[in-house]
């Protein structure tokens, strides 16, 4: 028999009833992670400040001695909007709800959106050689950047960040700054005394279709269709298993010698034997008598160090190595590096080194293309005063070599480089954040695919606009930089097309853009020269921003005329006149009749004219400038020291 239990309520029925159905009442007033302490507030408009709380909750700001209210709505979101204040700090503000929060330290200033790929993620502590002095003087408490570590979403846009705080650049906290993004705020601080607020999204090797909404890639259809797939969790789990079976299914397996065989080829009781073979430093194996290897192999060397260089700290600089490395020291690992693209800069204990033969082993991976170590790069050890260089005759034993994969290799899915992934995860939880502008340096990852980038940048812009709300945001933005084998012929480029696609971009308003044409180095796609980028941009926002009067541009291609044999081309922003930077001859104008047929030319600078011949094109129509990957000798700028924007007239 079923016993039944009575129960007595103690409280009225529909209290009892409601206590078991309503959403839960002890929420609490949530912020989203940008809103917390140290952050800086935009200046002289209105400042966005948002969160969560329970449904219809009350919430209150206290701030600058002033209060503001509203109630959460009824899914439980609220915002406040500040008035315009001026620039000033710090302050302490006060959000009160069902609980308190309290933020301290608070600056208003003016704050910047810096984004892009690994040019505009190259912190501080990456070029800590270069910038060595700029890192032990860093003691600017008004300079903040929130850091945003890569985070992708491929369902759609988030509403706020996991973790992140703003720091400020004193001391070593300045090391995780972007260099770029640094050496602009600095900048732009030094002069106007303003505090300077950084707010850092960038991933290395993302295309510029990640960084765009989905409401934004409207008009791409494939994109669309890219985005739409991409939302099925199925579908990406199942192509990223068969792209794993499918990358881990090789023909035959050779596992690498230097680690199997006793005593292994780093190890001091190692004695090199059979197969050794001589080898250069800085260079790669496929120069030196190794064809078409990718694999592991093994770098040896005794290195005679001196007494006066143990036991004290020293480093290591390996220059760049593709791709990946280990570095052992008498038999102990001293540095690892697992791709091609950081400088290699190792330290080493100060009980590592001995007085006398000391054996140095590199394990060198690569896995496509040429393998080694890149040249025209730092090669040496230091410690204290001394320096031992380490280029020049290294032996080497092939350890490992991978044989090529059979049958079809499937692709998996890299989020990071979907259509609207970036942007839903690392730019839709700021964009009630109000800001001055943004800086956006990217574009490698988009080389080989210009004209889709001609689009897709104005639309990225227009977007991101869109997305703020703010009218039309000041947008800075570099092209790319000298990259890669110079070519002392006039050729087809990539890159060309690529700075020509970013160059197009200023047709949209408010734009500005920073040439780098300069700047770069032929054998590292993240150039060491960080500082000019970013002054070169703040030059801009000087103009664009702060009302500067002030030439913030090198010459950029306005017009092109024929007369006779030569062929007449105007520029705009030659501030008070055109030079050649080096005082020779100008370099790098090329130009063709109507067979596209481009030979280098004589150019001369006439007034805010540059004329330029050949005396064997008697009908030219066409005309060239720094049309390269890697421009030789690019030297246009105007006397205020900006170089001119590569450009073509022949399409």
């Amino acid at each position: 028999m079923m016993k039944i239990i009575s129960i007595k309520l103690t409280v009225p029925l529909a209290v009892f009833f409601l206590l078991f159905t309503s959403q839960d009442v002890t929420a609490q007033v949530r912020l989203p992670r940008l809103v917390r302490d140290s952050m800086v507030l935009q200046r002289d408009t209105k400042i966005n400040i948002w969160g969560w709380a329970s449904n219809n909750e009350k919430i209150t700001i206290s701030f600058n001695k002033k209060n503001y209210s509203t109630k959460a709505t009824a899914d439980g979101k609220w915002r406040i909007i500040l008035p315009a204040m001026k620039a000033g700090g710090p302050y302490k503000m006060i959000i009160s709800g069902k609980n308190k929060i309290t933020l301290t330290d608070i600056l208003i200033g003016d704050v910047w959106f810096c984004s892009g790929q690994s040019n505009m993620v190259h912190q501080m502590n990456i070029h800590d050689v270069t910038y060595a002095n700029e890192i032990a003087a860093a003691d600017y408490p008004e300079i903040r950047q929130f850091w945003i570590p890569t985070l992708t979403n491929l369902e759609g846009p988030k509403d706020d960040l996991p973790n992140g705080n703003w720091k400020s650049a004193v001391g070593d906290d300045v090391r995780p700054f972007s260099a770029v993004a640094y050496f602009f705020a600095k900048k732009i601080y030094e002069k106007y005394q303003i505090p300077i607020g950084i707010i850092n999204a960038s991933v290395g090797g993302s295309p510029i279709e990640a960084w765009t909404s989905e409401e934004g890639l409207k008009e791409f259809p494939a994109l669309q269709t890219t985005i739409q797939k991409n939302k099925d969790t199925a579908y990406i789990n199942g192509l990223n298993r068969r792209a794993f079976a499918s990358n881990t299914n090789r023909t035959q397996q050779i596992i690498d010698k230097g680690l199997t065989e006793t005593p292994k080829w780093f190890e001091t009781t190692y004695s090199p034997k059979g197969g050794w073979r001589t080898i250069n430093i800085p260079g790669y194996w496929e120069d030196q008598g190794i064809k078409d290897l990718n694999g592991v192999v093994w770098y040896r060397r005794e290195i005679d160090i001196p007494a006066t260089m143990t036991g004290k700290p020293a480093k290591v600089f390996l220059g760049r190595i593709v791709d990946a490395d280990i570095l052992y020291i008498n038999g102990k690992q001293a540095g690892n590096t697992t791709y091609m693209y950081p400088q290699r800069r190792y330290n080493v204990p100060a009980d590592l080194l001995k007085a006398g033969k000391n054996i140095f082993v590199v394990k060198v991976t690569n896995n496509f293309g040429k393998g080694g170590f890149v040249p025209d790069k730092p090669y040496c050890i230091f410690a204290g005063t001394d320096t031992i260089d380490l280029k020049g005759t290294w032996q080497y034993k092939v350890g490992e070599v991978f044989v090529p994969r059979t049958g079809p290799v499937v692709a998996g899915i890299n989020a990071q480089n979907q259509p609207a992934a970036l942007y839903n995860a690392m730019v839709a939880p700021l964009i009630n954040y109000t800001i001055r502008g943004i800086c956006w340096y990217q574009g490698e990852s988009n080389t080989g695919r210009a004209a889709e980038y001609t689009k897709l940048q104005p639309v990225q812009i227009a977007d991101w606009r869109n997305k703020w709300q703010q009218g039309n945001i000041p947008f800075l933005f570099v092209q790319l930089p000298n990259f890669m084998d110079a070519n002392y012929l006039p050729s087809e480029s990539q890159w060309a097309e690529l700075r020509e696609a970013q160059l197009k971009s200023l047709s949209a308003p408010n734009t500005a853009m920073a040439v780098a044409i300069d700047l770069g180095e032929w054998n590292d796609i993240h150039p060491d020269n960080k500082k000019d980028v970013g002054e070169r941009l703040a030059l801009a926002a000087q103009k664009m921003v702060y009302g500067e009067n002030i030439v913030y541009s090198g010459p950029v291609y306005q017009s092109s005329k024929t007369e006779e044999n030569k062929i007449i081309v105007t520029f705009a922003h030659t501030g008070t006149g055109l030079i050649s930077n080096d005082g020779e001859e100008l370099n790098e104008f090329a130009i063709a009749g109507a067979d596209k047929k481009f030979v280098w030319a004589k150019a001369t600078i006439e007034g805010d004219k540059v004329i330029v011949w050949n005396e064997n094109i008697k009908n030219p129509v066409y005309v060239r400038y720094a049309w390269a990957d890697n421009p030789v000798n690019p030297n246009l700028y105007n006397k205020e020291g900006l170089p001119a924007s590569p450009f073509r007239t022949d399409k």
